[in-house]
């Protein structure tokens, strides 16, 4: 008969050998990529030409003003998640809250708003091209009929951001499933005791739906901040950072020195300041999370 600690010994193997897949995934794929490119960022390495320790020249180089396009990215990049992230928040929240009623035709609904995030970021990008064309677009053929003003949306400098901004609406569908899910874990009994004092929709809104879904509005807040520093397609395939660099987004600023001009090591050096922004702005929400996550198990 096996001793208790000879079958421990054997469930923690099998443990690590089911394991073992992903261990090995995160090690070849990620943490081994990510420590080469830290030591890239310390180099000049050009693709062509043998890497040769720089130090900190790259950051320095970044951050000494010479880069006029890393600012640039930067502001960019801030402006859109700014705007963003908060539209898709509100926009994906009050959708869902909507398909949380019980009206008919539910099914099909939610399947509409959940269909766009399923279509390739490229083959909408090329619809929204179609759509924002000034003058053969659909959008300001409607303008144009109700006699309101039309836009150059993403060939002018100061419209191309608010309109990639309002064309990440489309794909919200993703967020709004989570916020669904919040939604349908929140016990009835609280609207019926909320009704029972008199409170209307907007009571149980502020009282009931907000409070009790802000873990899920946390996740979803943090999700959206790290992909919208990450937003590239958009740039790449419908403006190239144009016009006149007003929509240089950060990781197509990256991809350009590194595939465009082939600066691997300058590259590396922008990829991880954009990491190190990242982990500033998730540090700082999780740092905020105690003042107005609510958990019913008073977790935070």
């Amino acid at each position: 008969m096996q001793s208790l600690s000879s079958i421990r010994k054997k469930e923690n193997g099998l443990g690590w050998l089911f394991a073992a897949p992903a261990i090995l995934g995160f090690v070849i794929f990620v943490l081994g990529p990510m420590i080469a490119s830290l030591w890239f960022s310390l180099t000049d390495y050009k693709v062509a030409s043998q890497a040769h320790f720089i130090g900190l020249d790259n950051y320095v180089h970044l951050f000494d003003g010479t880069d006029q396009f890393f600012y640039k990215s930067l502001g960019v990049t801030f402006y859109y998640v700014f705007l963003s992230v908060p539209l898709q928040i509100i926009v994906a929240f009050f959708l869902a809250i909507l398909l949380n009623q019980k009206v008919k035709g539910l099914a099909f609904f939610r399947t509409v708003f959940y269909l766009p995030t399923i279509v390739p970021l490229i083959a909408s990008s090329m619809i929204w091209m179609w759509l924002f064309d000034p003058d053969l677009g659909l959008l300001n053929v409607v303008l144009r009929a109700l006699h309101l003003p039309e836009s150059q949306w993403i060939y002018s400098e100061g419209s191309v951001v608010p309109t990639l901004v309002l064309m990440s609406l489309w794909t919200v569908g993703g967020t709004m499933i989570i916020f669904l899910a919040g939604l349908q874990d929140i016990p009835r009994h609280y609207y019926e005791a909320i009704e029972i004092d008199g409170g209307n929709a907007l009571h149980k809104l502020i009282y009931i739906t907000i409070p009790l879904t802000s873990p899920t509005i946390f996740f979803n807040t943090i999700m959206g901040f790290i992909g919208g520093f990450q937003v590239f397609v958009q740039p790449y395939v419908m403006t190239q950072g144009g016009p006149n660099n007003s929509s240089l987004f950060y990781t197509f600023y990256l991809f350009r020195e590194a595939f465009t001009f082939s600066n691997m090591g300058y590259a590396c050096a922008i990829a991880w300041v954009l990491f190190i922004v990242v982990l500033v702005f998730t540090a700082f929400l999780f740092k905020t999370a105690r003042k107005w996550v609510y958990y019913e198990g008073g977790g935070a």
